[in-house]
């Protein structure tokens, strides 16, 4: 049932996350569209008394229950990130906003932007980690919670990991790209047929304008 209710719970977040915007942007009715947006963190409220009402019905703590606290902890920790991401988007293409301002792509920015990106996993990492922790101090059986201490690994190992690979736009910055290598802009279509156009047809122009004027 957990494992059916976090796909429940996955499925209503973009079908709440699409309709709150629509609402908002594509037929212009704000507050419905904020209600919708409003419903998401129920969502998480549902999973989290469900697995509460399973363990308190005898189940064992298992790989559904960590699964389930790593699902909220991403939730808290990169949902209102990708959340304001598409809502910038969603302006930008149904109510005619300026296009959201691109991440920095080289350089310390970047290093930064990826740090802060990285925090968000701390933060999924730490929420995941309390909701396990509960679990046990819940279930009260250290016999039976052996593989939710193995989900509190699991959430940190993905937040060291992470934390590496944002580490390493610091050590390693990405340099931009130099002016002398960067791609020349199109040449004007004039230019082009000048540059194409022998001598004696540049002066049978030059004439012809010549012409023109004087006869007007």
């Amino acid at each position: 049932m957990i494992v059916t209710l976090i796909v429940v719970c996955e499925v209503g977040f973009w079908v709440l996350l699409a309709a709150g915007l629509f609402f908002r942007y594509g037929l212009r009715m704000r507050r419905t569209g904020l209600a919708l947006l409003l419903l998401e963190p129920l969502l998480e409220v549902v999973l989290l008394v469900a697995t509460a009402v399973d363990l308190d019905n005898g189940a064992d703590p298992s790989w559904k229950h960590g699964l389930a606290a790593l699902y909220i902890g991403y939730t808290v920790g990169h949902g209102h990130r990708t959340v304001k991401w598409l809502d910038g988007h969603a302006a930008h293409r149904l109510a005619g906003a300026a296009p959201p301002v691109k991440p920095p792509r080289h350089g310390m920015a970047r290093a930064r932007h990826e740090a802060r990106i990285w925090l968000g996993t701390v933060v999924a990492a730490a929420v995941a980690g309390a909701l396990l922790l509960i679990a046990r101090w819940y279930v009260g059986d250290p016999a039976r919670t052996g593989s939710l201490e193995s989900w509190i690994l699991v959430a940190w190992r993905a937040a060291g990991i992470h934390g590496l690979i944002a580490l390493s736009y610091a050590v390693w910055p990405k340099k931009a790209p130099r002016e002398d290598q960067r791609p020349s802009p199109a040449p004007d279509q004039r230019d082009v047929t000048d540059a194409l156009a022998g001598p004696a047809d540049r002066d049978a122009a030059s004439c012809g304008s010549a012409r023109g004027r004087r006869s007007g």
